[in-house]
């Protein structure tokens, strides 16, 4: 996820994330007006700062706000962000202050924690560094609590002290590996995402977690 990717896109060409947004709030404003409770999280991709946050939530609610008004009904979202650089766990007490939740992207926190490159280590030599010892695991499969979880740690932590009800989980393929789900109750981060056919896993690996506490 190097480069120009995710938010710095939507900060250099505004009206790809404006046209997002629209279709979002849209969408919602439709719902309502048909009855249903609807609660859109609109998460914003590769934070590295605060002002990335503030500058795309400022610009988008102002969307959002119009969107609205033109339909004539409250559509109730929330702007979080995902949290998938070392930059954005360690400031993520400033990122706080511009969002209403947190997604920890792991599959890319790990390829940046690491320096890996997932394509290029998994054909080329990641199983052989598993299968000779050099690492304990394939760190794409479960959380690495050492490198990339204290990153997940601490940047929890800082989110607590700034707002301490703000919403944290992790999304990618983590989410259904029963020992990264463990990982995840133990710092406190709120729920888990994964594909569908994972689902199932992750919740019996989340309530056994739960239960040996007990």
């Amino acid at each position: 996820m190097l480069g120009h990717r995710g938010c710095r896109l939507g900060l250099s060409f505004p009206a790809i994330y404006r046209m997002q947004v629209e279709a979002i709030i849209t969408a919602g404003a439709h719902l309502v007006q048909e009855g249903l409770d609807v609660n859109p999280e609109i998460m914003v991709p590769l934070t590295v700062d605060v002002e990335e946050m503030h500058r795309l939530r400022e610009d988008l609610s102002l969307v959002a706000s119009q969107v609205q008004e033109h339909h004539g009904v409250k559509v109730h979202y929330m702007f979080g962000t995902m949290i998938e650089t070392p930059r954005a766990a360690l400031t993520a007490g400033e990122i706080a202050k511009e969002s209403e939740f947190f997604s920890f992207g792991t599959n890319d926190l790990t390829q940046m924690a690491f320096g890996f490159s997932r394509d290029d280590a998994e054909g080329k030599f990641l199983r052989a560094y598993i299968d000779r010892g050099v690492l304990p695991h394939d760190p794409f499969a479960t959380i690495d609590p050492k490198g990339v979880g204290e990153l997940v740690r601490i940047g929890g932590g800082r989110r607590t002290r700034e707002r301490p009800n703000l919403e944290i989980g992790i999304c990618r393929e983590h989410g259904g590996d029963p020992a990264s789900v463990v990982f995840c109750h133990e710092v406190g981060l709120d729920y888990v995402s994964c594909s569908p056919f994972r689902v199932p896993v992750a919740r019996l690996a989340a309530d056994q977690a739960v239960l040996s506490e007990n």
